[in-house]
């Protein structure tokens, strides 16, 4: 393809890239201490985002995978829209199959917070509100009455948990 000589200009403004492949381009110094869990400690998520709508679940999810690699008793909890989070169906054209790059990014992270000891609630309430079927449920992904989400909350404060709310529609 040819350019043109205005967008040839307009290439050679500014080198693309101007730094070489592993080039610093922001500091990396850590301000806060590596916390560590305290015995007891615990840290509840909360998830109300919608699977690939932003990165506000997939970030709740790796911040709670964090928590509990730092000895914190870690729970995420799938509310509303989230419970779409937590599908093991998901996929195109067949279950399983990534239509795009990342698709089961959140998926293969559940998988490996289960694996490593976390506990992950879904709102029934949130799967109907969708058409969901609890059959199609990440393997070990608890199910829970609506009326959960509340107490779920009230236990963990009672307990003094770190409380990472995401709400995102």
């Amino acid at each position: 393809m040819e350019l043109t000589e205005l967008e040839q200009q307009s290439i050679a403004e500014v080198p693309h890239p101007s730094l070489p492949p592993g080039s610093n381009l922001y500091g990396s110094t850590k301000i806060f201490p590596d916390y560590q869990a305290e015995n007891g400690e615990s840290y509840l998520t909360l998830i109300h985002g919608i699977a690939h709508e932003s990165s506000v679940s997939f970030v709740a999810i790796l911040q709670a995978t964090r928590a509990l690699r730092k000895g914190f008793e870690s729970v995420i909890y799938f509310y509303g829209p989230g419970a779409m989070n937590a599908m093991a169906t998901r996929g195109f054209p067949h279950t399983g199959d990534s239509a795009f790059a990342g698709e089961h990014n959140i998926n293969n992270q559940l998988e490996t917070f289960i694996k490593e000891g976390g506990k992950v609630y879904v709102c029934r309430f949130g799967l109907s509100l969708h058409g969901l079927r609890e059959e199609d449920l990440i393997e070990g992904v608890i199910p829970a009455h609506p009326l959960d989400i509340q107490d779920c909350v009230i236990h963990y404060a009672r307990k003094g948990a770190v409380i990472n709310s995401t709400y995102m529609f």
